[in-house]
């Protein structure tokens, strides 16, 4: 089934907390993808479609209402600020006795993109960045705990820990997007603090109809692929995806070293053979040329581009590049035109002690794709087994959100993670300004925290989102409010995937050691965690595991 041309994107608000269970995210504004739109409990707003640069205001489909929400204009702008009593900002925490990581292995690459500030919402209302659906951040650091080392405070991007684990986003029926938003006090705040969790998930599409793939695999087999067995997890890795690969799928494999060159013209998914043996062929050899291997790989992915199909180029490598050019600016100057035109960028990282996550994660983000690391098979089964048609199935391109918080609720906020996805707000109608790509049956996930007026209520923010459609490249955008009365009344109060979230968010500004962070709270949050994997969600690996390596992180923290 191909990508809708219509996208639609549903923006939700946590309810009030009946005496049986916690709230959870619902639906307050959609806009049909080309069919009903799913029974929602709040009232639609209107929406805003650009089509091709052009805005024209139009009326949503109504659902039924259960609370009333504000009619939103385009463009929306914020009131203006009222007079009141100031309050002093939160002052950031000392790192004191706060855990320390171990030393980084020689020849691994992390960089430090800063921590966001709070920022007065009279001053700047509008808080704006591109989507973001990686996950490498928190697999490396998951690496270096269960190694028994802390991870580089450089290694922790805390959009990517959180878009780790799974949402309790209502999968939208008959329409592309569903975005969520709900928030509670904070656990781990005592100044007033409130936790906003913003989401977007993605409509989902049954393997048997996704989309033909077209599938250029670029194999890094330089000497350091050799290292702790890494070109074998590839070998493994690559096998489970040919498993599920069908005739109408197609595959090439490029390999480099000192050079590039082409080990498997384009294949066509029936013939598994072909592909295994020259997969299980592969060997390590000479040095790292990725700028050589990408260019050969574009190459062959545009001879074989369809339109009707997921054209992608998959780059396997450790990212140490020394040959040629060596930064992804430098890299993507010669490739990027690839990626305007509908081929984009999977990087997925192998190794560690001689990794350069730099590289990896910026190919990613500038080549139009995603970034993800494989530390164990069972990380690729995750990736190409189980959200196999999350990984192939681009269904956005250029995803953008735009907060506009109301300064006469808000009296300053602050975005926890995506500094390195920050967009100019100027730009967020601006086309040629890339954002995020999201794949069928995707979450991506944004948690602010936020300090409100004394005794304000009504509209705490308004949230806008905007893309282009994958298929036709026209650019979509809609938008609908969150309200005071929409928060729930106390942190326990929430869902547990909201509670989880932001302690996912609030252990993720401990390891980069955000001024942000209590380092006392490292207790609070394994605690946290210990008693979120026992509640609705012990039956998932994920969580089991994320409260065994807090525990473990507090460990390592006291014996620093």
């Amino acid at each position: 089934m191909h990508a809708k041309p219509l996208v639609l994107l549903a923006l939700t608000a946590s309810l009030g907390l009946s005496a049986c269970a916690p709230s959870v995210a619902t639906q307050i504004a959609n806009s049909p993808r080309p069919t009903s739109a799913p029974v929602v409990q709040t009232q639609i707003v209107s929406q805003t479609q650009v089509v091709n640069g052009n805005s024209q205001l139009y009326a949503a489909t109504a659902a039924p209402a259960a609370t009333q929400i504000n009619q939103v204009t385009y463009p929306t702008s914020a009131p203006a600020a009222t007079q009141w009593s100031q309050s002093a900002y939160p002052s950031p925490a000392p790192y004191d006795g706060a855990p320390t990581p171990g030393p980084t292995p020689g020849d691994t690459y992390f960089q430090n993109y800063g921590v966001n500030p709070f920022v007065d919402a009279s001053e700047d209302h509008l808080s704006t960045f591109a989507l973001d659906v990686d996950t490498a951040s928190y697999t490396l650091a998951r690496n270096y705990i269960e190694q028994g080392r802390l991870p580089p405070p450089d290694a922790v991007r805390p959009e990517e820990f959180i878009n780790y684990f799974k949402q309790d986003y209502n999968p939208p029926a008959d329409v592309a997007f569903g975005v969520y938003a709900d928030g509670a006090p904070s656990y781990y705040n005592a100044d007033g603090t409130y936790l906003l969790r913003f989401g977007v998930q993605g409509y989902s599409v049954p393997e048997s109809e996704r989309q033909p793939a077209n599938l250029t695999f670029v194999i890094d087999v330089s000497g350091s692929m050799a290292l702790t067995n890494r070109l074998d997890l590839v070998k493994r890795s690559l096998e489970l995806l040919v498993e599920r690969l069908r005739p109408t799928d197609t595959v090439a494999i490029v390999v480099f070293g000192d050079s590039a060159r082409v080990l498997l013209s384009p294949t066509p998914g029936s013939d598994s053979a072909s592909i295994l043996n020259a997969i299980y062929s592969l060997q390590p050899e000479g040095s790292t040329n990725t700028e050589d291997g990408l260019r050969l790989g574009y190459s062959v992915a545009s001879q074989i581009y369809r339109p009707d199909a997921s054209n992608k180029v998959i780059l396997c490598s450790d990212g140490v590049a020394n040959v040629g050019a060596t930064s992804p600016d430098a890299i993507l100057a010669s490739i990027g035109g690839y990626a305007r035109n509908g081929v984009s960028l999977t990087t997925l990282g192998f190794g560690m002690g001689n990794f350069n996550d730099v590289l990896m994660e910026q190919l990613a983000d500038k080549g139009n794709g995603n970034y993800a690391y494989i530390d164990s098979i069972e990380q690729a089964q995750k990736l190409f087994v189980d959200q196999l048609t999350s990984t192939l199935q681009v269904i956005a391109y250029d995803a953008k959100v735009q907060v506009d918080f109301n300064p006469d609720v808000v009296d300053r906020y602050r975005l926890i993670g995506y500094e390195n996805r920050n967009v100019a707000d100027q730009n967020f109608r601006n086309n040629a300004v890339g954002g995020g790509e999201m794949g069928a049956g995707h979450t991506s996930t944004a948690v602010y925290a936020v300090i409100l007026k004394p005794g304000a209520q009504g509209r705490l923010a308004t949230v806008q989102m905007r893309w282009a459609d994958p298929q036709t490249r026209e650019v979509r955008e809609i938008n609908g409010n969150f309200n005071t009365f929409d928060l729930a009344s106390a942190f326990e109060a929430a869902s547990p995937r909201y509670q989880l979230a932001v302690t996912v968010a609030q252990f993720a500004d401990l390891l980069r050691h955000s001024p942000w962070a209590d380092p006392h709270s490292l207790s609070a949050v394994a605690n946290e965690a210990s008693r979120i994997s026992q509640t609705s969600l012990g039956n998932d690996p994920d969580v089991a595991q994320f409260a065994k390596l807090a525990a473990m992180t507090l460990s390592l923290g006291a014996s620093n």
